[in-house]
């Protein structure tokens, strides 16, 4: 595998080219470009907290947004990021200071076991349903056109899923200016945490945005949404029941199923100017 760092982004191959393929019928026989997906550690302190499989890309992101985004540490208690190459896959060497450290040492000592994709460190049940913090307070309001002005910006800077057709996309989009910062990854889960570490730790609301998506709406992913004190969360696919309930609880307005367009307001359409909008709240 092979690493460089480019403009401060750590890049192995993030896609490798298969050597043959055969198209359906009427097709014919060619490369394929293929994402590369790799076992990723982050490890606190010298100890693996989680292994995700991942796009060996974007990994100091990911190990400030994972950090963030799974309540383990402030971005203030991050001394330092390291990423290694090891015969079985990358380690990203995560020290936090001394304070952060002990406390997600004794949160390690209650855990009960091994956990699934998105939920990495929950030790109980109830933290899987307990309250979400709720986002800050906002003046933020969206006309209906900005919906399908975010959408068409994430899946414009999506490189990576132009090449394989395989990988998911976060982005942070601000209806001001018309900019936006786009992480990808295989799994949707990442592509959130390295889109938080690229905000470097500031807060969606005060910067004056929305998170956009291409992937279904998860509970875990309005969890994550809600630390970062985002107050729209745009997807390209419906939302889970739990994730609707969720993004109540959380104050965020949860807008799903952006075709151009057309879209749904689940939660909070105050945010929405109405004109035009299918409300089933």
């Amino acid at each position: 595998m092979t690493m460089a760092l480019q403009h401060g982004r750590l890049h192995a191959s993030s896609e490798t080219r298969a050597r043959l393929r055969v198209a359906p019928v009427g097709g014919g026989m060619g490369p394929r470009v293929l994402a590369n997906e790799v076992a990723v550690a982050l490890s606190y302190n010298g100890t693996t907290q989680a292994v995700m499989m991942a796009t060996p890309a974007d990994l100091t992101d990911f190990a400030y947004g994972f950090t963030l985004t799974e309540g383990l540490a402030d971005r203030s208690e991050v001394e330092s990021v390291t990423t290694v190459e090891t015969p079985l896959g990358l380690d990203v060497q995560i020290w936090l200071t001394p304070g952060a450290g002990d406390r997600l040492a004794a949160r390690r000592r209650t855990m009960a076991g091994p956990v699934g994709c998105g939920l990495c460190g929950i030790d109980s049940l109830e933290q899987v349903v307990s309250p979400p913090p709720v986002v800050p307070a906002s003046d933020l309001r969206l006309d209906p056109a900005v919906i399908g002005r975010a959408m068409a910006a994430l899946v414009g800077q999506q490189p990576l899923h132009d090449l394989t057709r395989a990988t998911h996309a976060a982005g942070f989009y601000r209806p001001e200016t018309d900019e936006i910062v786009v992480r990808e990854d295989v799994g949707r889960h990442n592509a959130l945490d390295k889109l938080a570490g690229a905000l470097r730790g500031n807060d969606a609301c005060a910067l004056g945005g929305v998170i956009v998506m291409t992937s279904r709406v998860s509970i875990d992913l309005v969890q994550k949404c809600a630390r970062l004190g985002a107050p729209v969360l745009i997807a390209a696919s419906a939302p889970t029941a739990a994730a609707v309930s969720m993004a109540e609880a959380a104050g965020i307005t949860l807008v799903a199923l952006v075709r151009g367009d057309q879209f749904e307001v689940f939660t909070h359409s105050f945010r929405i100017r109405t004109e035009g909008v299918q409300n089933v709240t």
